[in-house]
């Protein structure tokens, strides 16, 4: 039976399991590989409250590597996230602990916050063509001041039960909801990318914008959809994080975006746009977690943690580089055939 015929289900379907495992072979041997020397360096790796603790961190990550994914298929950056973490989760907290508003209210207005600074991003870099990069760099400073404009610099703690099951809840007393929020954005954002008009539309602006734009993409709504969306998840991840940690404070999100966007190369998203997957973000998601895991675990110091991180960014993407350039002859032999 030949390679074709058995990623083909009864039902004449491509099987997704196989299709998946295909596409990211090359993450997936890394994560494995990990995995081992992490064991082998330390018997703490394997225990079921290390397990969980590992798959909490991720969770955090890969909320906000779905909408990075997205932003870098369609060829641009968002250096916000991690300032719009920290501004939704301390304004959630603030506005509850400091305000006496009701914990509802003071969510929807923390996802709002965060939601409308990755709209304005988004709106800013569609219609007045100001690159990404520039305006997401603004906005994470403007968030960040936000943040600590509003607390003073100063961490608020919060006791109220309902916020705080939020994320150190358990489904069924087994699963913490944090890994239950993350399966259920990581099925929407697969379906959304896949399946979807608006995931054609996102290949599509970031493989080749110009024939986006005369094929009748509408490039500007959903360069705003995006960017919003990324928002949006940034903020979740912050009320999110607030909660598990009991408390609002204006620096947790520093870093954030490096994380998410080394989650997204080493899963295979091209920095030029146009190439991606959810899962490979995901796969991405599970090395850079289980790096930092490891590394704490052996005792290695946070400043070090920020190097090996930087230099596996760095490295993925000459990897990546490299990957498009030898694509790249592949079809120009073909054509010359």
């Amino acid at each position: 039976m030949s390679e074709k015929k058995r990623e083909v289900n009864a039902f004449g379907k491509r099987n997704p399991f196989t299709s998946i495992i295909k596409g990211n072979i090359g993450i997936i041997a890394v994560l494995i590989i990990m995995c081992v020397i992490v064991s082998i360096a330390t018997d703490k790796f394997l225990t079921t409250n290390n397990i969980i603790s590992v798959l909490r961190q991720i969770s955090i990550n890969t909320y906000i590597a779905l909408g990075m994914t997205l932003v870098i298929i369609l060829g641009h950056i968002d250096l916000s996230v991690g300032s719009i973490v920290a501004m939704s989760g301390t304004l959630t907290v603030g506005l509850t602990v400091n305000q006496g508003m009701p914990l509802i209210v003071a969510i929807i207005i923390g996802l709002a916050v965060g939601t409308l600074a990755g709209f304005i991003s988004g709106f800013i870099v569609s219609h007045f063509k100001v690159p990404a990069f520039i305006i997401t760099m603004a906005m994470m400073n403007i968030a960040s001041g936000i943040a600590y404009v509003y607390t003073g610099g100063q961490s608020t703690r919060i006791t109220d039960k309902m916020f705080i099951a939020i994320g150190t809840g358990y489904l069924f007393n087994v699963i913490p909801l944090p890994v239950v929020y993350m399966v259920i954005l990581i099925a929407i954002f697969s379906f959304l990318l896949s399946k979807t008009k608006f995931g054609t539309y996102v290949y599509a602006i970031g493989g080749n914008r110009e024939a986006a734009r005369l094929s009748g993409v509408p490039i500007k709504k959903i360069e705003i959809i995006v960017f919003t969306l990324s928002g949006a998840l940034a903020a979740f991840a912050g009320l999110v994080l607030c909660s598990r940690m009991y408390s609002g404070q204006p620096s947790v999100g520093s870093g954030y975006e490096l994380d998410a966007i080394a989650a997204c190369v080493l899963g295979g998203t091209s920095m030029t746009g146009g190439k991606g997957r959810i899962s490979g973000t995901v796969f991405g998601a599970m090395v850079i977690g289980i790096i930092s895991n490891g590394l704490n675990l052996i005792g290695v110091s946070s400043y070090w943690q920020l190097i090996i991180k930087g230099l596996i960014i760095a490295c993925a993407v000459l990897l990546d580089c490299q990957k498009d350039k030898i694509s790249l002859l592949k079809n120009k032999v073909r054509a010359a055939k």
